[in-house]
């Protein structure tokens, strides 16, 4: 990688000494998504692009440390961040993420157009590093382990986990590494994965093993819904706590990319804020935000499906009405 230098704050914006301290700040490289369905030939995507975009549409000031490479420094959909107020730093990479995704019955096959070099500690202002929330997205194996340390002790860190577990060849299909001990997933207070992405049979018990015993796990399965896993109370290291959330259906899907990003950025943005949500986060209301902006991602093309908060609540109350309407109503 050539580094160049992190770039494009926000129009008039401070120098980075003088920065703004954001609520969240979003980190990761920006990928293309090769697709015939745009003029282009790709679309902009990647954990750090639709994370910043939904913390920031649903009202927490972000900021986003985006890897990017000559193509995606250019694309409009950089402009989406920044027109929802998101406070933008490009980092130039000579290589970015570069993905084929074919959705299929089984599941999604990611084909390798190109590898992403790593997203360098030394991007983060120093203003940033007391922002009482983090969300660290990769997409291509682009965070070193020096991340882990870039937040306060007392921020809350949320991970995106399916971005540390691929390794990229151009030309082949994504591999899936097993989960390993990483110092970003032990500092993490939130793990989001894909069950898409593991192997079915690895044990909830050793996943979860891996994080910090205070942190949750959040293991998604599209329109199934997921799991969150706690450790449980008590001296015994094997127990966990087990609790499913429903999925809320999407009307008309357009495209599927993004929904456990996007799933992510909100269950960490009411875990960061919790005024989000009116402080229920023991009644679930976390999780009930987080699904509802997933189902709403789905129904538009790209990073145009992030939905605003309006959208959001509109839709949480939906699902409530559904989920209490007597059976047969």
């Amino acid at each position: 990688m050539t580094e160049r230098d992190a770039d494009d704050g926000p129009a008039g914006g401070s120098p980075d000494g003088l920065a703004p301290v954001p609520t969240v700040v979003v980190v990761g490289s920006a990928s293309r998504d090769l697709t015939d369905e745009d003029p282009r030939g790709w679309r902009l995507g990647g954990g750090v692009s639709y994370s910043a975009l939904t913390t920031a549409r649903l009202g927490l000031p972000t900021a986003a440390i985006v890897g990017v490479d000559a193509q995606a420094a250019t694309a409009s959909e950089l402009d989406l961040l920044r027109d929802a107020g998101v406070d933008v730093r490009l980092v130039r990479l000579d290589h970015g993420p570069v993905f084929v995704n074919i959705e299929r019955p089984e599941g999604r096959l990611q084909l390798c157009g190109d590898r992403s070099d790593p997203v360098p500690v030394a991007a983060v202002p120093d203003a940033w590093r007391a922002a009482p929330g983090w969300i660290l997205a990769p997409v291509a194996a682009e965070l070193p382990a020096g991340w882990a340390d870039v937040p306060s002790p007392e921020a809350v860190v949320a991970v995106g986990w399916q971005g540390l577990l691929r390794e990229l060849d151009a030309g082949q299909p994504v591999r899936h590494v097993a989960p390993r001990p990483d110092p970003i997933i032990r500092r993490a207070d939130l793990v989001g994965l894909s069950r898409d992405d593991i192997d079915r049979g690895y044990p909830l018990a050793d996943l979860y093993g891996l994080l910090r015993r205070s942190a949750s796990l959040a293991v998604t399965q599209g329109d199934h819904g997921g799991l969150i896993v706690h450790g449980a109370h008590g001296d015994h290291e094997a127990e966990l706590e087990l609790r499913h959330y429903p999925a809320i259906p999407s009307r008309s899907p357009v495209d599927p990319t993004g929904a456990g990003d996007v799933f992510l950025a909100a269950l960490a943005a009411a875990r960061i804020e919790p005024r989000l949500v009116g402080g229920r986060i023991g009644q679930g209301f976390d999780l009930l935000l987080a699904a509802a902006a997933a189902s709403l991602v789905l129904e538009g093309p790209g990073m145009l499906g992030v939905p605003l908060r309006d959208a959001v609540r509109k839709r949480m109350v939906e699902a409530r009405q559904r989920r209490s309407a007597p059976a047969g109503a």
